[in-house]
This record gives structure tokens, C-alpha cells and sequence, in this order.
């Protein structure tokens, strides 16, 4: 698989943290088109498909980040519904990077674009029936089901809670 894009503010820090651990704020995005169809992008680091994702950059607000991921990411422009979750969650890259995010999830509706691979970070970009998705791993799934619940408060693990989507260091 292709190795993604660094951030020039991570690739400051992991010169002095090599591959440990690095908590970083990222968001995500369940977006729907008018259809109701899920917009999924297959990655270009481990070709699993998942929402459209990324960091947030220094001195920007998690609004602005999302927006911003899901058009460098899917070619498709979007309008926030919602805030849909937050959590955090261990990630171990294939090149033995490792983060813990804290990731702010949203509900978002297709407005504008076309899905297209737009960068280096995605093989292919396509629409999906939310009952017909292809094979997604528990941490993408979790994002979908609570975004796409209608008139439900923003998910979060309860105290003390364990959801086994957010304790394994392979999920993106």
C-alpha cells in the first residue's frame, strides 16, 4: 500500500518522537446525498474503506477541519447536519507511527462535487447504501450507526465504559 501525506505539524513532532505515541485531534465525516447513500473513501495506506477522516491543523476549529478533510479527500463539498460523536481511539500505521486520536465525528449532507479520489490518501471514492456498505471495521461502523440515527445525542463511551470499537490499535 501507498504511504499517505504527513502533516508538516506531525512530521515536526515525530523528528522528536520517532514512532511513539502521539495524541493528535481528528475529525470525520458520515455523509449523505440525497439518496441517503453513505460516502466511503478506500484508503490508500491499508485499502480499507472508510468515512472520509483527518486531523485537525493547528489554530483550526473542528468545522472547518471536516469540511476541509472531506473535499481534499472525496472531491465532494458538504454542509455539517450535526455533531454525531466523540471518542478516542489507538492507531498503529503500517509504518509503525502511533497515534491516539481524539476524534470528533459529523453528520454531514453532500452540497456540491463530485466523488473522485482528490488526493493521495484515497484509492477509490464511492456512494453506498447504508444496508449494503462493503466491509468496514467496527470503528467506522460505529461512526456510521450513531451519525445516521435520527434525533439522537451526540455518542460518547459512557464513564467507565470499554466499546471494543475503540480499543483496538489497528482501527482507522
Amino acid at each position: 500500500m501507498a504511504d499517505v501525506a504527513i502533516s508538516p505539524y506531525v512530521a515536526r513532532l515525530r523528528a522528536h518522537v520517532g514512532h511513539d505515541l502521539l495524541l493528535l485531534p481528528g475529525v470525520s465525516a458520515v455523509v449523505r446525498d440525497d439518496a441517503g447513500r453513505v460516502l466511503l473513501a478506500r484508503r490508500a495506506d491499508n485499502g480499507l474503506w472508510s468515512v472520509p477522516a483527518g486531523l485537525i491543523d493547528p489554530g483550526e476549529q473542528p468545522a472547518d477541519a471536516v469540511v476541509r478533510e472531506v473535499y481534499e479527500e472525496t472531491g465532494v463539498r458538504v454542509r455539517i447536519e450535526r455533531l454525531a460523536g466523540l471518542a478516542t481511539h489507538p492507531v498503529v500505521y503500517p509504518n509503525g507511527d502511533v497515534c491516539e486520536y481524539l476524534n470528533v465525528w459529523f453528520r454531514c449532507r453532500a452540497v456540491g462535487g463530485e466523488p473522485r479520489v482528490n488526493d493521495d490518501e484515497s484509492i477509490d471514492v464511492a456512494w453506498f447504501d447504508p444496508t449494503d456498505l462493503p466491509e468496514v471495521n467496527e470503528w467506522v461502523r460505529l461512526r456510521i450507526d450513531t451519525a445516521l440515527r435520527e434525533d439522537a445525542p451526540v455518542w460518547h463511551a459512557a464513564p467507565g465504559e470499554r466499546h471494543s470499537a475503540l480499543d483496538r490499535p489497528d482501527a482507522l
